[in-house]
């Protein structure tokens, strides 16, 4: 296995369909393409915002397949393979090996609730069933299930493939305690951008990004200003993008990301059931004038 940095910026994917509800494989390479123009790190097909657990198993390997396809080596791609069954995230995460995939993202197991015992066997299994790197994508808000630090530590001591963490926990406690706990020698990337910088500030090494689909540049230079140390100048730009942080989270992920990238031409503005277009017609409007103020800032990406 090779060593691989995960510093900085990787772009939790929109998965952009047709109005007759198909991949749109050409803005999937159109995105592709303008994310890494922009400068972003790394690109995350099949997570949250993807709408994951809408696509069937075919779409699902398509879809990484593709993102590798596209991306041609110039950025790692880190495909979500997590699964609330242990055989499916593994059948998953070799099939994203098999694709070319860098490394895979490993959701926490999803209604089921399992154990720290059982957290613990099932990431074990599948980092033990591939050969690339392994995050772990902590998120007790969608899972109903919280990796506890030491069951983070544990695997990172005892799984050489398991690199990372993806902390959505909302708990900046919480992140600080894994990187204390594994030493700097564990890569902690931020769920949450609201909580890239204060996560950097504590050792962590970036954000896996919603914002970044429709302001990758912005994110970028932020992001990195703040890994070179410079605090007080990432702080600053981060101040003209936290109402649209917020509104990001105004209904359910990807709900408003989608709906912002497809004002800007970069995808339909088409969801899988059980997701939808926005139920609240005041939050596309909440949502419409933080774009306004990012387009001010020169910050937003069109199509």
């Amino acid at each position: 296995m090779r060593d691989m940095n995960f510093k900085g910026v990787h772009t939790a994917m929109i998965t952009p369909f047709t109005k007759k509800d198909n991949l749109d494989e050409e803005r999937l390479q159109e995105l592709i393409e303008a994310q890494i123009a922009n400068g972003v790190d790394g690109l995350v097909p099949c997570g949250t915002t993807g709408e994951s657990p809408t696509l069937s198993h075919d779409e699902h390997d398509r879809m990484i397949a593709l993102t590798v396809k596209y991306a041609n080596g110039r950025v790692p791609v880190i495909a979500g393979t997590g699964s609330n069954a242990t055989t499916e995230a593994v059948r998953l995460s070799r099939h994203a090996q098999q694709a070319g995939a860098d490394a895979v993202l490993l959701v926490n197991p999803y209604y089921n609730k399992p154990t720290q015992k059982g957290l613990y066997q099932h990431f074990k299994a599948i980092a033990d069933s591939v050969d690339i790197p392994c995050i772990l994508y902590n998120i007790k808000g969608r899972t109903g299930v919280n990796i506890e630090t030491p069951t983070v530590k544990a695997l990172s001591d005892d799984c050489p493939n398991i690199v990372g963490v993806k902390e959505a926990s909302g708990s900046i406690d919480q992140i600080r305690s894994v990187i204390e706990a594994t030493h700097g020698k564990f890569h902690v990337l931020s769920g949450d951008d609201s909580l890239s910088i204060p996560l950097i500030e504590s050792g962590g090494d970036g954000v896996i990004s919603v914002a970044s689909n429709i302001s990758p540049a912005y994110m970028s230079k932020m992001i990195h200003l703040a890994l070179d140390g410079k605090i007080e100048e990432a702080k600053e730009m981060e101040s003209h993008l936290k109402g649209f942080f917020k509104a990001c989270f105004l209904e359910t992920n990807p709900i408003p990301i989608k709906t912002a990238m497809a004002r800007y031409g970069w995808c339909e503005e088409s969801f899988r059931l059980p997701m939808c277009t926005f139920e609240n017609e005041e939050n596309r409007k909440a949502l419409y004038a933080e774009l306004d103020k990012l387009e001010e800032l020169g910050a937003i990406i069109r199509r």
